[in-house]
């Protein structure tokens, strides 16, 4: 399931009340109109800001576990009060990790070994030293759980010396190295040697090396209370300098609104059609950055082989469709002009620019081209019936498109797509369904087309996005459930080789020469036809810190929601204002 989902809710400013007590009193610094030190001092003591990830309703529990692998772990967890060894950014331009509880690594020749420096001097936040041992028997619960790694052991770890660890492969591993670098939390061994399956159990008192933890009594179903590490590794300016963080719910997701304008919110993540008027009339207060991650695409089930149905099973009609829409008028009704510009290569073209094969890849048209939408529909043998739709061997160009009802960006592009595509001769009926039964249509591949996204794995990588969404060894025949990525039921000896090429190398030559043969076939086949980079717009209220990230300066991924490893990064940055 797309991680972008909350993005697409549209948040209308309703003037509700804050006053249910979400834990909003006493969250800005204190002694504001004071301009002496000892005030400034106080006032830094108890500074707090509010984090609203889009929890509507209660926390259900005070589950802290950082290996629960089904996302239902609350959201300080990865990234604020667990740390892994390197955060990997994936909000801008591939660099080198940034070092957090390792300090270097290096690989063997052929990829097979890992060798990782461990930083010296970490503590728990219960006080206690983390050691190379604490890092390897964390690396070895990953490695060696099958409730975490679905029985398929690819790696041990060792300790080569108190300040050294070394991971071994089966076999040539480079593209493991975000995985097992950049999304795995260090815990205590002394903690967690008895637990028998690590994916089990709240861990309600949790014990970290993160720039935050649990403030004593911190959990209550509406508020999260997080107070700064003691003990973190961090200094100067890694070093946190905000004293209390709040996660809140809300009753109602359109109160976020209010609080952001009131302050009562400091950061939140989410499309507000308004954003602009709100920034405007802010006098300065609120901004916003926006680091679009997930492209938005019609997902075709496209493989008549695996039981897929209808006219999109066509390629012709499917690369019809990527010419016939207007991306400008999408972008600009569907989500206020917020969205960038997708690849076709189903990448980032600011992100992966040197991964793109070919510059005509770099950008998907903009406008539609009517006439060539028409001429490769005719080229296959499709003929214009009277009623102004294509039709070919009796059967009728007619689509179904499935998006999930109250998804308002979707809703809006599907009805701007049935007139697009109406013009170039394509009909297409929209269907706004439940979430649920999106999810199995797309799972069980009884679906013809699908509004949804295409998002990055562990890092940037484009390793892992052509295995996720292209690798036929993800998918299944229609009837049997399937990875949603995979839902295309996607086929291509040639893309399968060349995922697999890409996995033993890290020699740029060589990927080059795979990412061309896979964006070679997307541009014949499209399974997926990239609509626009959706938005991923935080905004926040800097009445009580600053030093947020932006668009222009990215150091971590803005969004506050659980699973951002960078998250930590951002609230050890900022400062109380």
């Amino acid at each position: 399931m797309p991680s972008s989902h909350f993005k697409r809710m549209a948040l209308a400013a309703m003037g509700l009340t804050l006053a249910a007590a979400m834990g909003l009193t006493g969250c800005g610094s204190t002694s504001s109109n004071s301009n002496t030190t000892a005030s400034s001092a106080a006032s830094n003591a108890n500074s707090t800001v509010t984090i609203f990830t889009g929890q509507v309703g209660n926390f259900t529990a005070a589950n802290f576990n950082p290996f629960n692998n089904t996302g239902a772990f609350l959201q300080p967890t990865q990234g604020v009060i667990y740390e892994p060894l390197f955060y990997y950014n994936k909000a801008a331009a591939q660099t080198s990790p940034t070092p957090m509880l390792g300090t270097s690594f290096s690989w063997n020749a052929d990829g097979t070994v890992l060798t990782v420096q461990i930083r010296q001097g970490v503590k728990f936040s219960d006080g206690t030293p983390m050691t190379a041992d604490d890092v390897v028997f964390s690396e070895n619960l990953y490695g060696s759980s099958p409730q975490l790694n679905g029985g398929n052991k690819t790696y041990t770890v060792k300790k080569d010396s108190d300040t050294q660890i070394e991971f071994d492969f089966t076999q040539t591993s480079f593209t493991q190295e975000a995985q097992v670098l950049g999304a795995q939390a260090i815990v205590p061994q002394a903690a967690w040697k008895d637990v028998t399956d690590p994916t089990s159990g709240l861990n309600s008192n949790p014990v970290g090396t993160g720039p935050y933890m649990l403030a004593p009594n911190g959990y209550t179903p509406q508020v999260i209370t997080l107070q700064k590490n003691p003990n973190y590794w961090g200094t100067g300016a890694d070093a946190p300098a905000v004293q209390y963080v709040k996660y809140i719910s809300l009753s109602n997701a359109d109160a976020a609104t209010t609080a952001l304008q009131q302050g009562q919110v400091d950061l939140m993540g989410s499309y507000l059609p308004t954003l602009k008027q709100i920034v405007d009339s802010s006098n300065g207060k609120i901004a916003y950055s926006n680091t679009p991650q997930a492209t938005t695409s019609l997902f075709a089930c496209s493989n008549a082989a695996l039981g897929c149905k209808g006219p999109q099973t066509d390629p012709a009609v499917r690369l019809a469709m990527y010419y016939a829409m207007d991306r400008t008028q999408l972008s600009t009704q569907a989500v206020a002009g917020f969205s960038k510009p997708a690849s076709p290569t189903l990448l980032l073209n600011w992100v992966n620019t040197n991964a793109i094969s070919d510059p005509s890849l770099q950008e998907v048209p903009q406008s539609a081209d009517v006439a060539k939408a028409k001429s490769t529909l005719e080229a296959d043998g499709w003929t214009m019936g009277s009623n102004g739709y294509y039709t070919k061997d009796g059967q009728e160009l007619d689509l179904t498109l499935i998006n999930v009802s109250g998804w308002t960006d979707y809703n809006t592009m599907a009805d701007l797509l049935v007139t697009q595509f109406k013009a170039a001769g394509i009909k297409l009926t929209n269907s706004e369904v439940a979430q649920n039964a999106w999810t199995q249509g797309e799972v069980s591949g009884n679906f013809e087309l699908s509004l949804d996204s295409v998002n990055m794995g562990v890092s940037s990588n484009p390793y892992f996005t052509y295995n996720s969404y292209l690798n036929s060894a993800q998918t299944k025949p229609v009837g049997q459930s399937s990875t949603s990525q995979a839902c295309t039921r996607y086929s291509n000896p040639a893309v399968d080789a060349a995922i697999k090429a890409l996995s033993q190398t890290n020699d740029p030559t060589k990927e080059m020469a795979q990412y061309t043969i896979i964006q070679q076939a997307l541009m014949q086949d499209m399974p997926i036809i990239p609509i626009y980079v959706n938005q991923a717009l935080a905004e926040f209220n800097t009445t009580h810190a600053t030093g947020w990230p932006t668009s222009d300066n990215a150091y971590a991924f803005p969004l506050p929601w659980g699973g951002n490893w960078g998250f930590g990064i951002i609230l050890r940055t900022i400062r109380p204002a």
